[in-house]
C-alpha cells in the first residue's frame, strides 16, 4: 500500500490523540528572561513555545494542501519541493504532496541560492514551498527558475513574489483526495552527492517509504505508547525515516527546534519521550554538560527514556561507554544507511549487540549485505572490499542520470562506495570511505567544492581538503593549501577569504604545505591523511 494509507488509518484509529508536537525552547527562554527582568511571577510556558496537532488534524491539514495542489493541476508526474526548517507544517505538507500522486522533493536548508536553483532544475520541480529563513535566497533566484510555477510561503507576511500557505489552504475541503496510488509509483526525490560534489537526485517509490517504516519498527520495537523525539532536520532521510517507526504505530512525535543539552533533556522529561535519535555532537554535548555540572540529571524525569540511537556518521566506541555510565538502562543502536537505501538502517548494530560497538552491524530487516572485490565477487571474512546492499528500500534510480544509476545499481544491488570487512561473527566494520566525503556533525561536506573555491584565491597554487578526527563532530574539515612562490598570505587572510563560503563548509584547520599528486594528477589523499591524521578515522575511533 502507499505510505499515505497509514496516515488515514491513524486518523481513524487515534483521531483525537496527539500526533505531532513542535517545541521552540529558544522562545521559551526569551520569555522567561523577560519576566525575570521585570520581577514578575513564574510565567510557565511561553505563548508560541509549544504547538500540537491530533492525528485527525494532521490528516485534515494534509488533505487541504493536497486538494489545493490538485486544483492547481499538480498531480502524478509533477514534483513539489520543500525548503523549510523543522516545524509543525513540514509533515502535513510532505504527505499532502504525496496524496496528489506528485513527487515530494525535500531540500537541504543549508543550500545556497545557486544550489537551490540547481536542485530545483535537476528534479524538474513545478512548485516550491519555503519558509522565512529562505526569503533572500529565493528572491535571488526567482527569475532564474521559470519551470517553478508556484512559490508558496509558510509564515506570516508573505513576500510579494510568493503566496501565503495559510491563505491558500484555509478554504480547501478536508475530504480525502482519493487519488489511486500503488506501491511502485514514484514518491520522493532526495539529494546526495558523489565524489564530484554535485548533487544527484535520488528517486524513491512508495514501496521504499513503506519499507523504511517496517525496517525501523522492526529494529526498535515502537509501540503506540512510544514517544519519538525528532531533532535532526526533516529534509534528511535519517530523521524522518526513524520517525516512520512511530508513524507506523500511531505514536506521538515531538519536533524539537534546538540542540542544547538542557533543551533535549527537558523535552524528554516534559513530553515523556521514550526514543531519541541523536547525532554524535549532540550526544557529546549532553555528556560534557553532565560532567561539568551545567546540567543535573536529577532535575529531569527521564525514567521512561528507553532507547538512544545514533546514525549519519561513525560513532566512537568511547562515546557509548561514557553514555552507558550515565544512562546504564538505555538500549543503544547505531544505523548505517544512505539516501539511496532510504535511511533507517540497511545495516544496523542491533539493540542486543552493544558488545559489538565499533561495528556498523549486520544486515537490517528485509535487507541483504555483501562485501565484494572490484569484480563484484564476495570476499572472505576479514578481507576488505566494497559494501553492497539489497532490499525493498533501494532507490529506483538517479533521476535523469542513467550513467550514474548504472554505475551504482547492478543486478539489484547498490554499490555503496564504502570499504568494509566482516569479523569472525559476521559483523560488518567500515574500514574507509571510497568516496572522500567528510561527515561533520552528521552533515556531508564535499571536498572538491571547497578545493575549487580555495584555488580561486590569487595566492593559491593548489589545495586539498580532508577530514580530521574530532572528539565532538566526528570529523572537521582541514584544508592543505600550497601557496604560490613569494606569497605572503597568512592563515588569518585565508580564514577571511573563506567567509564567503557557507559556514558549515569553511575549513576548521588551515595548513600551508605542498599538495601531493600522483602520476595521473590525482591528489594523494591517503598520504595527506597519514601525514596529518596519523591513522584513518575508523582506526582512531576503534582505539578510542
Amino acid at each position: 500500500m502507499p505510505i499515505t494509507e497509514n496516515l488515514i488509518k491513524n486518523a481513524q484509529n487515534y483521531a483525537h490523540e496527539v500526533a505531532l508536537v513542535e517545541l521552540n525552547p529558544e522562545i521559551q527562554e526569551r520569555h522567561e528572561r523577560a519576566w525575570k527582568e521585570y520581577e514578575l511571577v513564574e510565567p510557565g510556558h511561553a505563548k508560541g513555545y509549544r504547538f500540537e496537532i491530533s492525528w485527525k488534524e494532521f490528516n485534515e491539514k494534509t488533505n487541504r494542501f493536497a486538494n489545493y495542489l490538485l486544483r492547481q493541476g499538480i498531480g502524478k508526474g509533477n514534483k513539489v519541493a520543500i525548503l523549510l526548517m523543522n516545524c509543525l507544517e513540514w509533515l502535513p505538507i510532505y504527505f499532502g504532496i504525496l496524496k496528489t500522486g506528485a513527487v515530494v522533493v525535500p531540500l537541504n536548508f543549508r543550500y545556497t541560492a545557486e544550489e537551490i536553483k540547481y536542485c530545483l532544475g535537476l528534479s524538474e520541480s513545478d512548485m516550491l514551498v519555503f519558509g522565512p529563513e529562505f526569503i533572500d535566497r529565493i528572491e535571488e533566484i526567482k527569475d532564474d527558475i521559470p519551470q517553478v510555477r508556484g512559490l508558496i510561503y509558510v509564515n506570516d507576511q508573505s513576500p510579494a513574489f510568493a503566496t501565503r500557505y495559510d491563505e491558500l489552504v484555509a478554504e480547501m475541503p478536508v475530504d480525502e483526495p482519493n487519488i489511486p496510488l500503488t506501491d511502485n509509483e514514484d514518491a520522493a526525490i532526495y539529494f546526495s552527492s558523489g565524489t564530484t560534489g554535485f548533487p544527484k537526485a535520488i528517486l524513491h517509490t512508495h514501496r521504499s517509504l513503506v519499507s523504511a517504516c517496517e525496517t525501523e519498527q522492526n529494529h526498535h520495537g515502537q509501540t503506540h505508547e512510544d514517544v519519538f523525539l525528532c531533532i535532526p532536520p526533516l529534509y534528511h532521510t535519517g530523521a524522518k525515516m526513524h520517525w516512520f517507526g512511530s508513524f507506523l504505530t500511531g505514536g506521538k512525535g515531538v519536533i524539537l527546534r534546538g540542540v542544547k543539552p538542557r533543551w533535549i533533556l527537558d523535552s524528554v522529561s516534559r513530553e515523556k519521550a521514550t526514543i531519541v535519535w541523536l547525532l554524535v555532537p549532540w550526544a557529546q554535548d549532553i555528556l560534557d554538560a553532565i560532567d561539568d555540572g551545567r546540567v543535573c540529571l536529577d532535575d529531569y524525569d527521564l525514567s521512561q527514556w528507553r532507547l538512544m540511537h545514533i546514525g549519519a556518521q561513525p560513532v566512537p566506541p568511547s562515546l557509548i561507554r561514557r553514555w552507558k555510565k550515565h544512562f546504564p538502562n538505555h538500549a543503544y543502536d547505531t544505523n548505517y544507511g544512505l539516501s539511496e537505501s532510504i535511511g533507517p538502517g540497511c545495516v544496523h548494530l542491533g539493540m542486543e549487540n552493544i558488545h559489538k560497538v565499533g561495528a556498523i552491524g549486520v544486515p537490517g530487516y528485509n535487507w541483504e549485505a555483501k562485501i565484494v572485490d572490484e569484480h563484484g565477487i564476495e570476499v572472505t571474512d576479514g578481507e576488505v572490499g566494497e559494501l553492497i546492499v539489497k532490499g525493498p528500500g533501494l532507490m529506483k534510480c538517479y533521476f535523469n542520470d542513467e550513467e550514474a544509476t548504472a554505475a551504482s545499481l547492478k543486478h539489484g544491488w547498490l554499490f555503496t562506495g564504502d570499504m568494509a570487512k566482516k569479523d569472525e561473527d559476521e559483523f560488518i566494520h567500515l574500514v574507509d570511505r571510497k568516496k572522500d566525503v567528510i561527515i561533520c556533525g552528521g552533515e556531508n561536506i564535499y571536498p572538491v567544492q571547497i578545493e575549487d573555491f580555495l584555488r580561486s584565491h590569487d595566492d593559491v597554487k593548489d589545495a586539498a581538503v580532508i577530514g580530521m578526527p574530532d572528539h565532538r563532530l566526528g570529523e572537521i574539515t582541514a584544508a592543505i593549501i600550497e601557496l604560490k612562490p613569494g606569497s605572503s598570505c597568512t592563515e588569518e587572510d585565508m580564514s577571511y577569504f573563506c567567509k564567503s563560503l557557507p559556514r558549515y563548509k569553511r575549513p576548521r584547520r588551515i595548513i600551508f604545505a605542498e599538495v601531493p599528486r600522483n602520476a595521473t594528477g590525482k591528489i594523494e589523499k591517503p598520504k595527506l591523511r597519514e601525514t596529518y591524521c596519523g591513522e584513518s578515522l575508523v582506526e582512531a575511533q576503534t582505539k578510542a
